[in-house]
């Protein structure tokens, strides 16, 4: 155990340098910041000090080394855009970040189960093939668009659902969040919504799949002729099985 435990970080602090390497070169890739952060008519003097204040006349492996050792302690640098540090940013908007993503995911995750249960267990019924076209169309169309759509509906068209902002927040020490206030829950729906759809769809149909196949095991139909009831069999013995790929799949979506 130990040794697969001490292998396992290894590959992750593989994967981790990996991206590093990836990011950077994308970075040097993307264009001088220096033009970003100075304007158009800047002496050539000014913008040679900015270079030198930012350590982008430094050899390249200096750079990289440095830009790593930084990264791992949690310092981002400064942004060019905001003109503050990156890891301020970071503080300030991953109340709204993690509170959005985790009730897309809550709501993906119960949605998707009851509707690829269902649509396993009654497949022939014209609810369940209704599921199935609704989550063709959820796992086709992309996530910008369904958001504009909804927005179009719930904001513009009927006025029900605010179609920007946060809404009222309610401080608890550095943290924020909204789910306190209903005006915070008003204005989480349709992003929440949003990001949920191409989940929802993906676990949805992968429950589904799983379900179908879970139910043509030896065990199902050995309980079956034990005489077991179809919501023992069907949610004590199948469902447990069937959900481990579906919350692998919401882990990875999560991340």
């Amino acid at each position: 155990m130990l040794a697969f435990t001490l292998r396992r970080a290894l590959q992750a602090i593989g994967v981790m340098i990996a991206v590093g390497i990836i990011a950077f070169s994308m970075f040097r890739f993307a264009g001088d910041p220096v033009n970003q952060i100075v304007g158009i008519d800047t002496p050539a003097a000014e913008r040679e000090q900015v270079r030198k204040s930012l350590g982008l006349d430094d050899p390249v492996p200096v750079q990289f080394v440095r830009y790593f050792v930084d990264a791992a302690q949690f310092k981002f640098g400064v942004s060019y855009q905001f003109r503050q540090p990156v890891s301020t940013l970071l503080m300030e908007r991953m109340p709204a970040t993690l509170e959005l993503a985790i009730c897309a995911t809550v709501f993906a995750m119960v949605f998707g189960i009851l509707m690829g249960v269902y649509s396993a267990l009654r497949r022939d019924t014209v609810l369940a093939k209704l599921f199935q076209a609704v989550s063709l169309i959820g796992i086709s169309l992309p996530t910008f668009l369904i958001g504009i759509l909804l927005i179009y509906l719930f904001a513009v068209t009927l006025g029900w659902l605010p179609s920007f902002g946060r809404g009222e927040v309610v401080k608890l020490g550095w943290w924020s969040t909204g789910l306190f206030k209903s005006d915070g829950w008003h204005h989480i729906v349709l992003p929440a919504v949003t990001l949920a759809v191409f989940q929802l769809t993906l676990i949805m149909r992968l429950v589904r799949a799983e379900m179908l196949e879970v139910l043509r095991n030896d065990y199902i139909k050995f309980a079956r002729a034990r005489g077991l009831p179809d919501r023992a069999i069907h949610f004590g013995h199948a469902l447990k099985n069937t959900l481990v790929p579906g919350m692998t799949i919401t882990g990875l979506q999560l991340c």
